[in-house]
């Protein structure tokens, strides 16, 4: 997508260009992510969260890099002089901290339309690099010990608990934070279509043929804003280096909150902090990743059902990071 935005003379990525059409479609008016995110919540199984509601708290902890790369990149443009961001450009740079390109390339669309490009070029970075990023903060936090903390198999979820749940999150973005219903409606949409088990057909197309197709779109999409007179700027390396710091933050954000839950909790109920890691929205890339890295301190120990609570919290919680920051700087 970038190459073709960059071929000259043909303005691939103009109004009437192959790639500018396919943003003007998708892109522009938010359809892309929104149509991702019911692929998403079709794929999402909301069965840890539910048998372990405490890890919701790991991915609300993980937010955390939202809002702290937002103050720091407001501060980073006030006091320093390095970099000109305004209050909606940062707040839009911030959203990468929850490792979510559909919902960095849905604020950035609403907020600052004109670093699209360079904000979803970071999230989508720092998504396929989490088995990278995340390890080295995770052993840094925990000690051997932590890491090899076993924690107790999972309660089977009834199948009306599993059909309840998104209808009860739907409603209370609606009652609560209604800038953000648009992801979190999709989001719940999807999830409530496979759980309902009666329309399969619909559920395996947003599973897989839609959310596929929908991708490459999207990826030609964002490709249409990289022209490099945009792109190769000072300004770019400010956002890739604010949205860095923020998915850190989230991750050992995540990874500090586990170690404060078990100070308050039974020696027999307590939470392997490396499962705090997939707090951040990168579904199911950071559960994996933080299973893997259990395993390295003892083989036996199976934290991927365990770090799906957090990881699935995380999207949510992601989507509401969202949903505040645009009623705060639309």
């Amino acid at each position: 997508g970038a190459i073709l935005a960059n071929v000259p003379v043909v303005n691939m990525a103009g109004a009437e260009g192959f790639i500018g059409i396919i943003s003007h479609f998708g892109i522009s008016n938010g359809l892309f992510p929104l149509l991702i995110f019911m692929g998403v919540g079709a794929m999402t199984d909301f069965g840890p969260l539910i048998a372990n509601p405490k890890t919701a708290l790991l991915g609300g902890a993980a937010q955390f890099g939202i809002f702290g790369s937002l103050v720091g990149a407001a501060a980073l443009s006030q006091y320093t002089g390095m970099v000109d961001f305004t209050l909606q450009q940062s707040a839009a740079i911030s959203i990468i901290g929850g490792a979510d390109g559909p919902t960095s390339i849905f604020i950035a669309n609403r907020l600052a339309p004109e670093m699209l490009g360079t904000i979803a070029v970071a999230a989508y970075s720092y998504m396929a690099l989490v088995p990278v990023i995340q390890p080295p903060i995770m052993r840094a936090l925990t000690t051997e010990e932590e890491r090899k903390i076993k924690m107790p198999s999972l309660r089977k979820v009834n199948r009306m608990e599993k059909l309840a749940l998104p209808i009860i999150i739907l409603m209370l973005a609606i009652l609560f934070l209604p800038e953000s219903t648009l992801l979190i409606g999709a989001f719940a949409f999807g999830n409530f279509a496979k759980e309902s088990g009666v329309v399969e057909r619909l559920n395996e197309t947003m599973q897989n043929s839609l959310i596929n197709i929908v991708t490459i779109f999207l990826g030609l999409g964002v490709g249409s804003k990289l022209a490099a007179d945009k792109f190769l700027v000072l300004d770019t390396m400010g956002v890739m280096i604010i949205g860095l710091l923020a998915f850190s933050a989230g991750t050992a954000a995540g990874v500090l909150m586990a170690k404060v839950m078990n100070k308050f909790s039974p020696k027999d109920k307590q939470i392997n902090p490396l499962i705090g890691a997939a707090g951040v929205s990168a579904v199911p890339m950071a559960a994996r990743v933080v299973s893997k890295e259990g395993q390295k301190y003892d083989s036996s120990n199976i934290l991927l059902m365990h770090a799906m609570g957090p990881n699935v919290a995380g999207v949510i919680g992601s989507a509401v990071a969202a949903g505040v920051l645009l009623s705060i700087f639309k």
